[in-house]
């Protein structure tokens, strides 16, 4: 790697060049099985014909404007996302952190309206909802925001899937306005809550008139079995953020809002000189065209069950493994002790998957996934955490 890159990456050794489904090539023509898809963006896989002939369609034409002026592809990806979603309207930028930080922002401008002078949002412990000083600020992963103080003010924060904290919070603090929070806590570890939890917070926010607002950057886009998460719990937040598999690669990021949320943003609160321009607008509809055309949303359910069926069945004997956490295709498999060596270990044998809180292995394999591919993931897995808990 150039020592003119800032070092913020601790990078494997390797580099990709090629990419086709779930497989990845490297400089040396070597093949690997991603089951991590870019850390939940390529959930049709790599170099997915409908996109990319999308994108050299649109290369053709025209890439950008600015949003001086009308974008008909992002009126049209408008349209199919408020109708996925039962929300009402949606802001446009280039990643989920962005995303987030319009979703704070609404907050804000909503609370202020309320009357409420400094606003404040719940936030939950393990959470990550990016990097901008406000995200992080939102994140709560304390390594991750060392050195960055002072941080953003303006969050409270209490324990994931616990209503009685949050009712707590609400009876000391009387400015709060929003509750953000993962459907699915990805960076935290892969931690599903009660089946309950979201609409328990959704009967809390309606009470108490405040935003309930779903950071999906990982979970959505089908992810989960459902185009979004949420759509488990059968309700509808006021605020909807995502990005990662939006655009299956190509940069998207999109804030979308419902009802009193959705009339908060007027003409100069808040803008994106690269937001929903023309290329990525067109990658995402063609990304939704996929997902409309197929049942990859749907076998999400299954094929992850039938990933964690088989970890567990390889598994079963490994008293190091504490408990393995899956829904749809986010899979977790937590240990007793860190295990980020298992990334190198993996990468060793030609399998790309991740560690997160330390001590739990991260899949997030992409929507086509097939069963050998399945079987491969696995046995190759399943044996070196053998191996690493046995060392």
């Amino acid at each position: 790697m150039t020592r003119h890159l800032m070092p913020t990456y601790q990078r494997l050794p390797v580099t990709f060049v090629r990419g086709e489904g779930a497989w990845l090539w490297d400089e040396k023509g070597d093949c690997y099985l991603d089951a991590l898809s870019g850390i939940a963006v390529c959930n049709l896989g790599h170099a997915h014909p409908a996109v990319h002939q999308a994108i050299c369609e649109q290369s053709r034409t025209l890439l950008h404007t600015s949003n001086m002026y009308g974008i008909a592809l992002q009126a049209q990806l408008a349209d199919r996302l408020t109708e996925k979603s039962g929300m009402d309207n949606v802001f446009f930028c280039n990643s989920g952190a962005e995303a987030n930080e319009a979703a704070i922002k609404l907050a804000r401008k909503y609370g202020h309206a309320q009357g409420v002078d400094r606003p404040a949002i719940i936030v939950m412990e393990k959470s990550f909802h990016g990097r901008t000083l406000a995200t992080l600020s939102a994140t709560g992963n304390s390594k991750a925001q060392q050195g960055f103080g002072p941080l953003v003010e303006g969050f409270v924060r209490v324990p994931y899937n616990d209503i009685a904290a949050i009712k707590a919070a609400l009876a000391e603090h009387h400015n709060i306005v929003a509750v953000l929070v993962e459907p699915v806590q990805g960076e935290g570890g892969i931690n599903i809550p009660a089946a309950d939890y979201l609409a328990q917070i959704h009967a809390l926010c309606d009470q108490h008139r405040l935003l309930l607002m779903l950071d999906e950057i990982q979970t959505g886009i089908g992810r989960t079995g459902k185009f979004l998460a949420y759509q488990h719990s059968g309700i509808t937040p006021d605020v909807c953020t995502l990005a990662k598999a939006l655009g299956n690669g190509v940069p998207i990021g999109a804030c979308l809002a419902r009802g009193k949320a959705a009339e908060t943003f007027t003409a100069g609160s808040h803008g994106s000189t690269f937001g929903g321009n023309l290329l990525a607008c067109r990658a995402a509809l063609a990304v939704l065209d996929v997902l409309d055309e197929s049942d990859l949303i749907a076998q999400a359910t299954g094929k992850g069950q039938q990933i964690a069926a088989g970890l567990a069945a390889h598994l079963r004997d490994n008293n190091r493994v504490r408990e393995i956490r899956q829904l749809g295709l986010m899979i977790g498999i937590e240990l007793d002790r860190p295990c980020t060596e298992l990334v190198k270990a993996a990468l060793a044998r030609h399998l790309l998957v991740n560690v997160t809180n330390e001590n739990t292995v991260r899949l997030l394999p992409p929507l086509i996934f097939d069963d050998q591919q399945t079987a491969q993931l696995t046995a190759t897995l399943a044996e070196l955490i053998h191996a690493f808990t046995d060392s």
